[in-house]
């Protein structure tokens, strides 16, 4: 009960000289409004890229290894003098890894190139046109709006066939049916057997609407692909790990080049795990400048607190000397002020995430991205608010319940 009395008259005594004292409260709670509002709101954003960035990245599967001719790498250093002359991966290279592993269960191959793409007097330009083997979409997944995938007869054999992504079938054919038309690539006419659902870009600027898929030994018969970056991507079985894999694929490939056991892999096994880890390191670091500048902030606001709390002890030492000299022990009045204190901050924080939680409807309206406000970053700017209140309110505090209860009682203050 009496902690419970405390809690009221504390917060009746913050609302009091908020209402009281209006310019003078809001302008040193600016500071904690200001301090909670830039931390909670670099986190806000980072936490809901982060989030879209994982999405993304899951989506290529965490079963998945792509066997390259350049490693990935997520900043620093990168020698790519060591890399430049290596082979790309080879169509045929896929099927002896196929045939040798234990460990993979799909696997497909996969190279693209720009290219015009034309139906009648209509044209888009400089489209991706992705070619690959008939198991790509078990590896990758595709989502077809329209149509269908490509037969195994049709992947094989190199027939003239395309799927489209949604944008390139609005550009070229408007709201025309579009399975069943021929559209012009390579110089070739290749029927439309399919459509990509709707995707839009994801957070990488990329998106399946602006592509064009073809069968890979279709376009290999056109274009010299020997010399563009290719890429072998192989899915695990069921219940075999991501690293059982690597290794099995390492040696595999080392025995498909000849490689003597001295020599180095001239090849890279990449795994999505590097893109993750790097963008964690790159997070981690744009978290800590979050808290250095909205630190500064919150070192005004506890100053700007602490500063109230000494005029409300000053104020109300005639008072203080009347509660002690009643019994009030020191310690309540140690509490009473470091709730008031604890209050007042938490206003200013609370303050400063209504206005993050404003921002994220403004971004998520105005923009293609979702910007969530959630329960971690507000307990945590809760949280903050409350520490900075605790400390800025204990040196006053402390003074208050040290007050003689004579002379502050004497106080004409």
């Amino acid at each position: 009960m009496i902690i419970l009395k405390l809690i009221h008259e504390s917060l009746l005594f913050a609302i009091g000289s908020l209402v009281v004292n209006k310019v003078r409260t809001i302008l040193s709670l600016l500071g904690i409004t200001i301090g909670i509002f830039s931390i909670i709101a670099v986190f806000t954003v980072f936490d809901s890229l982060q989030d879209s960035i994982k999405t993304e990245i899951n989506s290529l599967g965490n079963d998945v290894l792509f066997i390259q001719k350049w490693p990935w790498a997520m900043g620093g250093d990168y020698p790519w003098w060591k890399y430049w002359q290596r082979p790309e991966p080879r169509l045929r290279e896929m099927k002896q890894l196929v045939k040798r592993s234990n460990t993979v269960d799909k696997a497909a191959y996969m190279f693209s190139v720009s290219r015009n793409v034309y139906y009648r007097n209509n044209v888009v330009e400089n489209t991706r046109i992705q070619a690959v083997s008939h198991d790509f979409i078990k590896v990758m997944p595709i989502d077809i709006g329209e149509g269908r995938y490509f037969t195994g007869q049709e992947s094989f054999s190199g027939r003239n066939v395309a799927i489209l992504g949604y944008d390139i079938a609005t550009s070229l054919f408007g709201n025309l049916d579009v399975v069943g038309k021929k559209v012009k690539i390579f110089g070739r006419k290749l029927l439309v057997i399919g459509v990509i659902k709707r995707k839009g870009d994801d957070v990488f600027g990329n998106s399946p609407d602006k592509l064009v898929y073809v069968p890979a030994a279709f376009a290999k018969n056109l274009i010299d692909y020997r010399h563009i970056g290719a890429s072998i991507i192989v899915k695990a079985k069921p219940n075999v790990s991501i690293d059982e894999m690597k290794d099995e694929l390492t040696g595999i490939m080392r025995s498909i080049r000849k490689l003597k056991p001295a020599a180095d892999d001239n090849f890279a096994i990449n795994q999505t795990d590097i893109i993750s880890k790097g963008f964690d390191q790159l997070f981690a670091i744009i978290g800590l400048a979050g808290w250095i500048i909205g630190g500064f902030s919150l070192l005004v606001g506890g100053f700007g607190i602490a500063n109230i709390m000494f005029v409300s002890v000053k104020e109300r030492t005639n008072q203080i000397g009347i509660q002690k000299a009643l019994g009030a022990k020191k310690y309540f009045i140690l509490m009473q002020f470091l709730f008031e204190a604890v209050f007042l901050s938490l206003m200013g924080g609370l303050v400063g995430l209504l206005l993050v939680f404003i921002l994220t409807l403004i971004v998520s309206n105005a923009f293609d991205f979702a910007m969530v406000l959630s329960i971690k970053n507000i307990v945590l700017g809760l949280t903050v608010s409350a520490f900075i209140g605790f400390l800025s309110g204990l040196i006053p505090s402390w003074a208050a319940s040290r007050l003689d209860p004579v002379e502050a009682m004497r106080s004409n203050f």
